[in-house]
């Protein structure tokens, strides 16, 4: 047990220092390693096997509402990436740029993809001709490059994975419905199956992306009380389609310009996995987006019997669920904190006396409760425990957040909540972006958005004091 408490030791505790709790999980559960180039992060297996579980359950729900995959090149000619004024602006801090081909000086820039809005716009140029070649709803899954002056794991990396829908439509009352549509998607799937709640909401148009007709966005609360952008939606309206010349002839036979949208979500999901679920002792994973769901851990596995019901164990487990075997060498006690760091929702216990008992001992990840279970009910017991963990953290996370979601009337309470008790805050907007920039510039604060299901809790906005109508929340954010 003494290799347990120093494995878990290691991990600074999260209410000494997150920033450094958060650094310590993502190296100590084997997610990331560091790259020799600043801000890029090599995605170990244990990491990139739960961006394959997220990637290929969106995948599945993006390809039940008719979205097909595609893949645009990385490069992106600057003649370009320049059509749109408003697009380029809003990217050019973070662009990085190819200016040689080997030994030669290329003619004309090529821009390394920050996002594929000006490829897809190229392309539906070319190829969208008619009313029947709508609506197109194609997606890519690809990294992208932006270049960031401060990075961490997960949340801000020079090359990050994500998906990016594009979408060209007919009408504008289409664009907007597949807008909302997306939106809705990624909030129900951080809810059922990231544990994470959501709040839905419109972006100002300071906090709107480059270009961007209307910005929708789920944002989600750390365990620290900072937000997470988790997810965005992107109406871009006719602006896209006028600068490319994306044209096609409707049924009157008139040529009209498409209505777009643009959609997407990254590998920050999985640092808000980690930020919001987990604890002192590393990772805790909701069952559905954990790589593995149970883990067997024989004790005194070098007595007769034991690993041979282990391996019958795991045969049997492996037809409805997740599950490995931990047949090393590795003390009990090492094995139970490895288990711990890795956030895996169930591990199961059987050595000789359970065998004799016919049971196995059930631990779950997130409350450490053990459970005895007969081993003529190992399957069902099993299922029942991760749908209970599932359910019960998502729980948790909600409950944490209406908890730390404040009122402020005035911008001296909102300094005052954020400084004492950082989350949410709502508070009314008179909808001046003065107002916006000095509540930014004065507290740290940015607007994450104004949320669907809004309320008014005063007349008067929370900075300048003038009549307002538009409930915001506001919050710190990563």
């Amino acid at each position: 047990m003494s290799k347990n408490k120093k494995l878990v030791q290691e991990i600074t505790s999260m209410d000494v220092d997150f920033a450094k709790w958060y650094t310590d999980v993502v190296k100590k559960a084997d997610l990331i390693d560091y790259s020799s180039v600043r801000g890029c992060m090599i995605i170990k297996p244990y990491g990139y096997a739960i961006w394959e579980l997220l990637q290929s359950q969106l995948d599945t729900k993006l390809k039940e509402t008719g979205h097909k995959n595609v893949y645009m090149p990385m490069f992106i000619p600057e003649s370009l990436l320049e059509k749109e004024k408003d697009h380029v602006e809003g990217f050019a801090p973070e662009v990085a740029w190819v200016t040689h081909g080997g030994q030669e000086k290329l003619t004309e820039r090529l821009c390394v993809r920050p996002t594929s809005e000006t490829l897809f716009c190229e392309h539906y140029a070319n190829d969208i001709q008619s009313y029947r070649d709508l609506p197109r709803l194609y997606n890519q899954w690809c990294s992208v490059v932006r270049w960031e002056k401060t990075t961490r794991p997960f949340l801000r990396t020079l090359e990050f994975l994500w998906q990016e829908g594009h979408t060209a439509h007919a009408t504008a009352e289409e664009a907007q419905e597949e807008t909302l549509k997306i939106l809705d998607i990624y909030s129900d799937f951080c809810e059922n199956i990231l544990a994470i709640p959501m709040i839905k909401g419109q972006k100002t148009d300071k906090e709107k992306f480059a270009g961007a007709l209307r910005t929708y966005t789920i944002e989600s609360l750390m365990h620290d009380g900072k937000a997470l952008q988790s997810g965005t939606s992107h109406n871009f309206g006719d602006g896209f389609a006028k600068a490319f010349g994306i044209q096609y002839t409707d049924k009157q036979n008139n040529l009209s310009y498409v209505h777009q949208t643009s959609w997407g979500v990254t590998t920050r999901l999985i640092g808000a996995l980690i930020m919001v679920h987990g604890d002192d002792s590393g990772l805790v994973l909701p069952p559905k987006i954990a790589p593995t769901q149970i883990r067997i851990i024989p004790i005194a596995q070098h007595k007769e019997g034991v690993l041979e019901k282990a391996d019958d164990l795991k045969r049997q487990l492996s037809q409805n669920v997740r599950v490995d075997l931990d047949d090393s060498d590795k003390s009990p006690g090492w094995k139970f904190s490895e288990c711990e760091m890795q956030g895996i929702p169930l591990r199961l216990e059987i050595g000789p006396k359970d065998i004799e008992k016919n049971q196995a001992v059930l631990v779950r990840r997130d409350t450490r409760d053990k459970i005895f279970i007969s081993l003529d009910e190992v399957n069902e017991k099993v299922a029942e425990a991760l749908d209970i963990i599932q359910k019960e953290l998502l729980e948790k996370a909600r409950v944490h957040r209406d908890e730390h979601t404040y009122e402020a009337q005035n911008i001296n309470e909102l300094k005052s909540i954020l400084e004492e008790t950082p989350g949410f805050i709502k508070g009314m907007w008179c909808g001046d972006r003065a107002c916006e920039d000095k509540i930014k510039e004065e507290t740290g604060a940015t607007s994450r958005c104004i949320p669907f299901q809004g309320e008014s809790i005063s007349d008067t906005c929370v900075c300048c004091g003038k009549p307002a109508d538009k409930l915001v929340i506001w919050a710190k954010a990563y």
